[in-house]
């Protein structure tokens, strides 16, 4: 009898824990970048997270990705932009400033569920409207 409860307890235990991921882990959803003919060195993903607030949290990690002064022709800023099935235009959610290590992260917050996430090399970083210099960007979500 002793065996039978603790066999029990075994199973209850890691079907919780199954439970316990799926539901964490369907609650954020991760989505690699497409390789890049502009930087094809550069790798990423984003993360994006729907809060209790009924936004979307939004989280990038790019690494290998060049300063913007060296890229051809060369730009002053990368811009991170979001596509949603709520605007026609894309979003300019903020700026990501490239680093001598050439590893980058960014958050924002949106409103907007994210129907696409890219990154454009621009000359002005508030600019409303992309270019067409897309560096980094993400299949439909």
């Amino acid at each position: 009898m002793k065996t039978n409860n603790t066999t029990i307890k075994i199973v209850f235990f890691f079907v919780s824990c199954f439970v316990l991921s799926q539901t964490f882990s369907s609650c954020s959803k991760k989505i690699e970048f497409e390789n890049s003919n502009v930087v094809p060195a550069a790798r990423g993903d984003v993360s994006v997270k729907k809060d209790k607030n009924d936004n979307y949290n939004i989280k990038l990690e790019v690494s290998y990705l060049a300063e913007p002064e060296r890229l051809q022709p060369p730009k002053k800023h990368y811009v991170v932009w979001l596509s949603s099935e709520q605007n026609q235009i894309p979003l300019n959610i903020g700026q990501i400033v490239g680093t001598s290590r050439l590893h980058v992260k960014f958050e924002s917050v949106s409103s907007s569920k994210p129907k696409r996430i890219f990154i454009t090399a621009e000359d002005d970083a508030s600019t409303q409207y992309p270019s067409n210099y897309v560096v980094l960007e993400t299949d439909k979500f």
